[in-house]
């Protein structure tokens, strides 16, 4: 029978596939590299392709398509229940072949890469936010423990940060130094990719009446 369906356990440089049937039954098993995977989707026979999402899957998806294969990308919890042995790179592929026949599971929209890009600018944006908000709580503990206080406001904080550290022991001072340049060098690139967002927002709103 033809092959329909192919389960791809992704890595970062090996892939485990299985491949089954129309009746479902598993005909092979493979490994490959990244290469090698390549080379697979562009000699095989249109196929399903089903893949848990994680880092690569959005991409491994866009290639399949232009190979003509129509790729399912599927939520890693979702395959999880369907792993009969001990779990290994083959195991996992051959529960995405068995997800694939739920049909009460719904595959996840494969991601362009104009898409993808505004999400990795999110995913900085937050990082820069998080570390920046990390230093300054431990400014404003370091200082609370001399009876210091700062402005919650992070607007209000680098202006009079200055100004408290004066009172503090010279030691500690000089240790604070670093912490306080990095929370300053933060502020911009943090704005660069906020003023993106926003250019972005207001070009798709601009584009939602065309």
């Amino acid at each position: 029978m033809q092959s329909t369906t192919i389960g791809v356990d992704l890595a970062k440089s090996v892939f485990q596939v299985s491949v089954a049937n129309r009746a479902g039954r598993i005909v092979s098993r493979k490994r490959f590299s990244r290469s090698q995977f390549d080379r697979f989707l562009a000699n095989h026979e249109p196929a399903t392709l089903v893949m848990e999402t994680c880092s690569s899957a959005h991409h491994w998806a866009r290639v399949a398509r232009q190979y003509g294969h129509a790729p399912k990308l599927v939520h890693a919890p979702y395959v999880r229940p369907y792993v009969r042995r001990n779990k290994t790179d083959s195991a996992d592929a051959d529960a995405l072949l068995r997800v694939n026949e739920d049909p009460e599971i719904k595959p996840v929209p494969v991601k362009n890469e104009a898409q993808q890009a505004l999400q990795g600018l999110h995913r900085i944006r937050s990082q820069y936010d998080k570390t920046r908000k990390q230093r300054i709580n431990l400014v404003h503990g370091l200082l609370a423990e001399f009876g210091l206080r700062l402005p919650r406001a992070t607007t209000q904080f680098a202006a009079t940060l200055g100004q408290q550290t004066e009172c503090l022991p010279e030691i500690l001072r000089q240790a604070l130094l670093p912490v306080i340049a990095e929370i300053t060098e933060l502020e911009q690139p943090l704005k660069q990719i906020e003023t993106q967002l926003a250019a972005i927002g207001k070009e798709d709103r601009s584009c939602s009446g065309c």
